[in-house]
């Protein structure tokens, strides 16, 4: 039996609390193959880590091989096949946006330096810690070893939100929706693409016909999804924040013609600026690897939303040009 080792950033806060278990009873990978996790945190939260670590052991899960904790990012990162960047500087009452990316842009440095020099060769990295977008593509940039492809950011949670969405709306059951994809960045400027997605083999405009509630409150309720649970539970959306990092990595493994959407590193498709980092629909076509999909069509409502997040994406790598 095969062991994946894979290093999880900022494990000790709410998701790495609903995550682990997970990842260490099999969901992620299947049940052929062992776990090694690979914990880090910051100094003071190492002693919460430890707990967590002794409920893991507490556990028994029989895939569980090893677990490391530690505040060394060479020691989290060594010979790592998946890292999963969870943790990162929340933002705080008062905190510019641009002082936010800032303060991230210096962790993600970091991180993505010990990642290049201390991975396994068959790394690949998913960013959660918001922005996440900025986040990836200021890690990518500190890696010589790496190509772009390997970084992906996730959206997975967004789509999760969408489909569900429009399952809810249309009455049918979730597994009804595909090709949904989220455009752009990961804030309330991502367009949830509802003009390509289908719902029971036909286009969704067709079963939902009521284009100004999929152009007004559908796109907005996705967008601000997050804001609302927080405010709904005083906590954030720990639990499917979780569970869209193990689907996201699910999909990047799984050879299918099944769209799904991950942030990527743009070439200028649809429009998006070369070198931003946003999310488009891909599928998956050798484990780990993946191809953009290109052949969604947009009307100029869904031109104009996509260049919106565009400009965003542009302006927040203006903001950390000096990490670049």
């Amino acid at each position: 039996m095969s062991t994946v080792h894979i290093a999880i950033t900022g494990a000790a806060g709410q998701i790495g609390y609903s995550l682990l278990p997970r990842i260490s009873s099999g969901e992620m990978f299947g049940k052929n193959t062992k776990v090694s996790l690979q914990l880090l945190e910051i100094p003071p939260a190492l002693d919460a880590l430890k707990g967590v670590a002794m409920e893991l052991q507490d556990c028994a899960f029989p895939l569980l091989e090893n677990v490391i904790v530690t505040s060394n990012p060479d020691e989290a990162f060594g010979g790592a096949n998946l890292c999963l960047l969870v943790g990162s500087k929340p933002r705080g009452p008062g905190m510019e946006r641009s002082d936010l990316l800032k303060d991230n842009g210096k962790i993600f440095v970091g991180q993505g330096k010990s990642i290049s020099e201390n991975a396994a060769d068959d790394c690949r990295i998913v960013v959660v810690g918001n922005p996440c977008n900025t986040n990836c593509m200021i890690a990518a940039s500190q890696s010589n070893r790496f190509s772009p492809e390997r970084f992906t950011a996730m959206t997975r949670l967004d789509q999760n939100r969408a489909v569900s969405m429009l399952a809810v709306k249309a009455g049918v059951d979730i597994t009804k929706v595909s090709r949904m994809a989220i455009f752009g960045n990961h804030s309330p400027t991502m367009f949830p693409d509802y003009s390509n997605a289908v719902i029971s083999g036909k286009p969704a405009i067709e079963v939902i016909d009521d284009i100004s509630w999929l152009q007004g409150d559908y796109i907005s309720a996705v967008g601000k999804r997050g804001a609302a649970i927080i405010k709904a539970r005083g906590l954030s959306s720990a639990a499917s924040a979780a569970n869209a990092l193990i689907n996201h990595v699910q999909s990047l493994y799984t050879v299918s013609d099944e769209i799904h959407s991950i942030v990527v590193c743009s070439e200028g498709q649809y429009g998006f600026a070369e070198g931003v980092w946003a999310g488009m629909p891909v599928r998956t076509n050798s484990p780990g690897n993946y191809e953009i999909v290109t052949d969604f069509s947009h009307d100029d409502f869904a031109r104009s939303a996509l260049h919106k997040t565009n400009e965003e994406l542009v302006s927040e790598r203006e903001m950390v040009s000096e990490y670049l």
